[in-house]
């Protein structure tokens, strides 16, 4: 039998009959929704069964010029779907004058927003809205004043949290399980047709995959990468799945199918997938709401270990990840420097910052295009008082490191053996330092926790019994809290690096194969720095005399640490000497003569007060001279240091808050050591 709808609903109310003749000359629109949650309740909610309970309301009630908009898939939480903001513009630009749907929830399941449409947006632009099922229609009922409506929006909200807890919990249980929790496969992986919780490897994405990994540990940065990639016409990962049938992006469009970006570049990199792991619950939302999806703590992660096949092996993984920490700036030829990031200073621990550029002719005392390539201190460029310089160029750290290089593959051919021996052996011994030293620290840090608990205890009944009132209680509460939360922190790491054995012996072979990659070492490549060393600790100079110095340069090799190799003429420290002529320019009639005279009659190291400086010149310092050491040191167009220096002193140290400058004569120090020796 053929159903018949109450038609009393769409019943003409006195007064409205201008309104009724605007709507007619305006279409009718019939809105259908489905989730995939509503796809469990059965047909009744099905596509097929709203569009034929929509179009027998219609025909029945006088409507026509009507129009679907259907919206397959889609959550009632989420007004963002694409044929209800069709249908939403439509109204606005006065197209549609009634809006028809199965019921309430088929609008939407947030209350607040079908309110704000129901009772603003559509009296506003003079629509009819109706929901056949819970006999709403803004012609005979009072939106603002009947309370069963916003009752039937609540409930409708209340189903949709009510499913997404019940969907969380399904999620979060399968993710515990191992279980890939996303609706598709990464880029270079697929579903398995045999079963879908199983990833395999799709070797044409694989491919582009390990070409990224290795252009990342050639050297090149990710918006490089993207680059390249795109100029080769290599398909995006988004395109390249849509094109497969999976994926985000299945019915979107693209401007292009081979743009690349730096930031999918980064993103395949870090990801742990690539290394055969399982890693769950990396994102969180936090409310139905909210259609946004947040960074969750590496912490709360569920990482599941060797559940696919590998396409990156976990060496490359590691030094590719380790090279993305660092930004590595080009200079304006278009070139990075590969050791940046690599060094690091030998006093506080920080990077070393590289500086690249061109000393042009005619600027300070240049007298021809210079290039310059170095690296100085980090926190000696921030805060010039905190640490020195380290100054060091660029191409003696290369050298160094190609003749370690050089020095170590020829002794791992002839005594690999003997190598692997010396590596485990001075490694091991390292590790059971670290780890006593480590399990002294940790005994320590329970031991006080143990303190701190009875210390709670002993406070909670001091406050109880009245010896100490509620805010000294609060107050040292506080601070024994955040103890305890650093100490827990600490115990937590200090357990981790005593359990984790690596095998020394493991790593020894990996150096070995990887050196043994490399058959030329008559040039130092970029990818010989990336592959081979972890990091370099640069010393500040070392003065032996004048203008001859000697610095500590400690090389660390991946997988093995330091290793220096004996040798019987062995210079282990990069040692040069600057030549320089004897005496600098200063004008005969200088006011900074005198400086020299004085220093000529003084010991071997001097310390002098700018007022001091000041009498012999007779003249105030000028601002530089207070502000920058430079100042102090010789060049072509710096009279007073130039006058220090044809004394036969060099600058120690400047001291610009205390004013006072410190010089020594080295060859004061020669004459003094040869008349000792004669002795």
């Amino acid at each position: 039998m053929k159903k018949e709808y109450n038609t009393n609903i769409v019943g003409r109310l006195d007064g409205q009959e201008e309104n009724m003749s605007i709507q007619a000359n305006r279409k009718t629109a019939l809105y259908c929704r489905l989730s995939r949650d509503d796809e469990l309740q059965g047909e009744s909610n099905s596509i097929t069964n709203q569009k034929k309970i929509l179009s027998q309301f219609a025909k029945q009630s006088g409507f026509f010029q009507c129009e679907f908009f259907i919206d397959d898939g889609y959550s009632g939480t989420n007004f963002d779907r694409p044929e209800f903001q069709n249908m939403i513009t439509r109204v606005a630009n006065g197209e549609i004058g009634t809006v028809i749907v199965k019921d309430l929830s088929r609008f939407g399941r947030n209350h607040l927003h079908v309110g704000i449409y129901t009772t603003e947006f559509f009296p506003k632009h003079n629509v009819r809205f109706i929901a056949i099922n819970d006999n709403v229609d803004t012609f005979t009922t009072d939106m603002e004043t009947d309370i069963s409506i916003p009752i039937k929006n609540i409930i409708n909200e209340i189903y949709a949290v009510d499913t997404s807890r019940k969907i969380k919990a399904v999620y979060r249980a399968k993710g515990l399980e191992g279980k890939h929790t996303g609706s598709h496969a990464i880029y270079g992986y697929k579903k398995d047709p045999d079963n879908k919780d199983k990833w395999i490897i799709d070797e044409e994405a694989a491919k582009v995959v390990k070409r990224i990994y290795s252009l990342v540990v050639s050297g090149l940065g990710p918006y490089q990468i993207a680059d390249l990639l795109y100029k080769e016409k290599v398909y995006s990962p988004s395109y390249y799945m849509a094109m497969n049938g999976y994926g985000n992006r299945i019915n979107k469009e693209f401007y292009t199918p081979y743009r690349w970006w730096g930031t999918s570049i980064s993103c395949i990199v870090r990801r742990e997938e690539y290394l055969g792991h399982t890693v769950n619950f990396k994102t969180i939302k936090p409310s139905f709401k909210d259609k946004r999806r947040y960074t969750n703590k590496k912490e709360n992660w569920a990482i599941f270990e060797n559940t696919h096949e590998a396409i990156i092996d976990k060496e490359t993984w590691e030094i590719a990840n380790s090279l993305l920490k660092t930004t590595r700036r080009q200079s304006r030829m278009g070139t990075v420097n590969p050791l940046t990031g690599k060094l690091f200073c030998g006093d506080c621990g920080e990077k070393l910052y590289n500086s690249r550029g061109i000393n042009y002719k005619g600027t300070g005392h240049y007298k021809e295009n210079v290039r310059y390539d170095n690296y100085v201190c980090s926190t000696y460029q921030k805060h010039r008082n905190e640490c020195s310089a380290h100054y060091i160029r660029t191409e003696v750290v290369r050298q160094l490191i190609l003749e370690a290089l050089k020095d170590i593959s020829k002794y791992i051919e002839d005594n690999e053996e003997e190598f692997k021996n010396i590596v485990i052996s001075a490694r091991l011994e390292e590790r059971e330092k670290s780890q006593k030293e480590n399990i002294k620290k940790l005994k320590a840090d329970k031991s006080r926790l143990a303190v701190i608990d009875r210390l709670f205890v002993k406070l909670y009944e001091d406050n109880i019994g009245g010896r100490i009132n509620d805010e000294t209680f609060n107050k040292i509460a506080m601070q024994y809290t955040e103890e305890q939360k650093t100490l827990n922190s600490e115990i937590l790491e200090l357990e981790k690096v005593t359990e984790k054995l690596q095998s020394v012996s493991d790593n020894t072979e990996q150096f070995i194969k990887t050196i043994k990659n490399f058959t030329d070492f008559s040039i130092l490549t970029t990818s010989m720095i990336n592959q081979l060393i972890d990091k370099i600790v640069i010393y500040q100079k070392q003065k032996l005399k004048r203008y001859k110095f000697t610095q500590r340069i400690d090389i660390y090799f991946n997988f093995i640490g330091k290793f220096e190799i004996e040798k019987d003429d062995e210079t282990k420290e990069d040692t040069y000497v600057e030549k320089t002529e004897d005496k600098r320019y200063i004008h005969k009639d200088s006011r900074f003569a005198p400086i020299t005279e004085y220093l000529k009659e003084q010991e071997r190291e001097v310390e002098i007060d700018f007022s001091k400086v000041e009498e012999l010149i007779g003249k105030k310092l000028c601002k530089s001279a207070r502000k920058y050491p430079s100042y102090w040191y010789a060049s072509e167009d710096r009279p007073m240091g130039n006058a220090i220096y044809n004394a036969g002193y060099d600058v120690l140290k400047v001291d610009v808050k205390k004013e006072t400058i410190r010089l020594i004569n080295y060859d004061k120090i020669q004459i003094l050591l040869s008349f000792s020796n004669t002795l």
